[in-house]
């Protein structure tokens, strides 16, 4: 059975293990999160639940969004996802930390850090020009662009200079080292996608 929560990442942190070996984890502050909305196949199309996460004032939301939680007969939240894949919930129903065990695989998503404009060499990893003459006056420049007269343009999807970071991104088959239900918190091994604060999706991984 796939399982899902919202969190919120807190920040990095190192565990000892039984052997004594050090396990890098990624603590996430994960729920609880109400269910809002149960979406069917047959009133929706597909199959899906609506959670909320971080309680939050009404005055704060819009209108719309106001009217979900009084539907559901739920608190206001700051956040709203869709998670598919979970089954046997009802509207008004809670998801904690703890539907998710030491040692479960997860996939973690978020959006990454900004980074900004950056270069070709910060944003594609690409090396620098030759420091030599006749190079210049630039050396961190994407170099050449492709033949003159045919095809006289550009191909698109180039490694060029441009906005880097802000993307949705998942890392997959990450293992939960520990839960801590009274702290609604999950220690996930290794770094997820985002900065301290940011708000992540924990699944059951696919693979």
């Amino acid at each position: 059975m796939s399982k899902a929560i919202i969190g919120r990442k807190v920040g990095m942190t190192q565990i000892f293990a039984e052997d004594g070996k050090v396990i890098p984890v990624t603590v996430v502050e994960a729920g609880p999160c109400p269910v809002v909305q149960v979406k069917t196949e047959e009133s929706d199309g597909y199959a899906a639940l609506k959670l909320g996460f971080l309680a939050a004032k009404e005055k704060s939301l819009t209108k719309p969004d106001l009217g979900q939680f009084k539907k559901a007969g739920v608190a206001p939240c700051k956040y709203l996802k869709e998670v598919k894949g979970l089954e046997g919930y009802k509207v008004g129903d809670v998801l904690k930390a703890d539907v998710f065990a030491a040692g479960d695989k997860v996939d973690v998503s978020g959006v990454s850090k900004g980074h900004g404009y950056t270069g070709v060499i910060k944003r594609w990893n690409q090396h620098r020009l030759k420091e030599t003459h006749g190079v210049g006056p630039v050396h961190r420049e994407p170099g050449s662009m492709g033949s003159i007269s045919d095809p006289s343009r550009v191909f698109k999807h180039k490694h060029l200079a441009g906005q880097y970071g802000v993307e949705n991104v998942t890392v997959q088959n990450l293992e939960v080292v520990r839960v801590d239900a009274k702290r609604n918190a999950i220690l996930i091994k290794g770094a997820v996608p985002g900065p301290k604060g940011s708000v992540v999706t924990i699944r059951t991984t696919v693979k």
